[in-house]
């Protein structure tokens, strides 16, 4: 689902977008004539204080580009952002003929929530430290799973699952919808999603800092430095990174669509133990292997990496991934690029004492983990969509996709992705001769999203048998 996009956004490059190109340029407020220049407000003594709204106003009054050139035969489509969603998109294209840029800030991989930890102690620890699992509803997604299957990169996930209150109480959650998971994490599975072909170049790590329309094309740059022209963009990512990149890019609408999104904060704890957590049991579904935390603040999910990636293997070290809750999230946000050695600290023992809470262990009777990473997904899970599948302003020959815009899966990212491509192919076969036919998604109201905190499951059956009484904790 992405789970959560990892990577810190560049600083925003200096200057103001260039407003050379071919076609016209309409104000966003729609009024007509220029305005006289008005003198600058004076600024009150003492430190200067940021507002939000002036600053979103401010990006609603941006001019609106309006490219008027022909569309060229062989297009060329920059995709900003190698999540799911994303390298969907440039999937979709490819198989349409378009080519397409994709640029990704991942150090170590293409993905975004699809984001995998190998940690390589000696000992191969391994975590799934955002999207945890998933399951497929719609058939064009299926089909892609099953060639993850048939490829052997995605398997079905049978291990128990399900809800488990303070005290150690836990309840099987049962479905007839699969779940599936990466053979050896998510990562390998974003890798399978680019076909091989020369239609799909990948930069990166690459931080496009901004867009600017020139003579019917997009040029990009990454801190001043040019990263090409191209025919049209895509914004396939979100929070704070894509609304700097959006606020001087003349493109007021995806602007205005993207601010209104709403985004969690979600805490990740690692955690490598030497010995097995003592984990409540019950003689149907035996040990689980992974949960959805109730009624405690600073835990709403754990799972066992080692029990899900490896269920063959004895003698591997337990390595756990433990998330917080949204509204935990919140209440310690702090910037996730530069996490204060306090705040890790104290998220931790917030985190482990959560999880003694759920396991109904007494306090500081938790083994110590012998690793430990806190990661603080700043951007984590949308919390209101506005329901389409893709956003495309046709005047700008720009578009967004991501699972945010009909939910918070990989479901939906990939679907989204799958969506838009097509409907950027489309775009050009017309020739854009009719460019408002192909406007959608640009004034739909956002309505909130209903799921975990960790994001959606579709078809994940809600329905409980009784719950398993939790065992004496054997002694640590």
């Amino acid at each position: 689902m992405p789970l959560f996009h990892p990577a810190p956004c560049a600083r925003p490059a200096a200057g103001r977008a260039a407003s050379r190109f071919s076609g016209a340029v309409v104000a966003a407020s729609g009024a007509g004539g220029a305005r006289p220049p008005k003198a600058p407000p004076r600024r009150p003594r003492g430190k200067p204080r940021f507002s939000r709204q002036s600053a979103i106003k401010k990006s609603f009054q941006q001019e609106q580009v309006v490219f008027s050139t022909p569309v060229p035969a062989d297009p060329t489509v920059a995709i900003i952002g190698g999540g799911a969603s994303g390298l969907a998109c440039a999937s979709a294209l490819a198989a349409r003929g378009v080519r397409a840029v994709v640029f990704d800030t991942g150090m170590h991989g293409l993905g975004g929530r699809m984001a995998t930890r190998m940690v390589d102690d000696g000992r191969r620890l391994v975590f799934d430290h955002a999207a945890q699992f998933f399951t497929a509803s719609d058939q064009r997604f299926q089909e892609l799973v099953d060639e993850w299957v048939e490829k052997g990169l995605a398997r079905e996930w049978r291990g128990s699952i399900g809800e488990l209150e303070a005290g150690g109480h836990f309840t099987a959650i049962p479905s007839s919808t699969p779940r599936y998971i990466g053979v050896r994490g998510m990562r390998p599975l974003a890798d399978a999603m680019l076909p091989e072909n020369d239609l799909i170049k990948v930069v990166r790590p690459s931080w496009i800092s901004k867009l600017e329309p020139f003579n019917g094309l997009w040029r990009l740059f990454e801190n001043e430095k040019p990263q090409g022209q191209y025919d049209a963009v895509v914004i396939a990512h979100n929070g704070k990174c894509a609304n700097r990149l959006l606020s001087t890019s003349g493109l007021p609408q995806l602007t205005r669509q993207m601010k209104r999104l709403e985004l969690s904060s979600v805490w990740a704890l690692l955690a490598a133990f030497d010995d097995p957590l003592p984990i409540p049991q019950d003689n149907s579904y035996g040990t689980f292997e992974g949960a959805f935390v109730r009624d405690i603040d600073s835990l709403s999910w754990m799972a066992n990496n080692t029990r899900k990636l490896f269920p063959l293997e004895t003698n591997r070290p337990e390595c756990w991934t433990f998330f917080s809750t949204a509204s935990y999230g919140k209440k310690n946000k702090v910037p996730q690029e530069n996490i204060p050695n306090a705040t890790a600290e104290k998220v931790k023992r917030d985190m482990l004492g959560g999880v003694e809470l759920a396991l109904g262990l007494s306090t500081g009777s938790l083994q110590r983990p012998f690793y430990t990473r806190v990661q603080l997904w700043g951007a984590a899970l949308p919390m209101n969509t506005p329901g389409v599948p893709c956003i495309f302003d046709p005047q700008g020959r720009a578009g967004i996709c991501g699972d945010w815009l009909t939910g918070s899966s990989i479901e939906a990212a990939v679907l989204s992705g799958m969506s838009l491509g097509d409907h950027v192919a489309d775009y050009f076969a017309s020739g854009g001769e009719r460019p408002e036919e192909f406007a959608i998604g640009l004034d739909d109201s956002l309505n909130r999203v209903e799921g975990h905190d960790i994001g959606q499951f579709p078809g994940l059956d809600p329905q409980k048998p009784q719950v398993a009484e939790p065992q004496l904790a054997p002694s640590i």
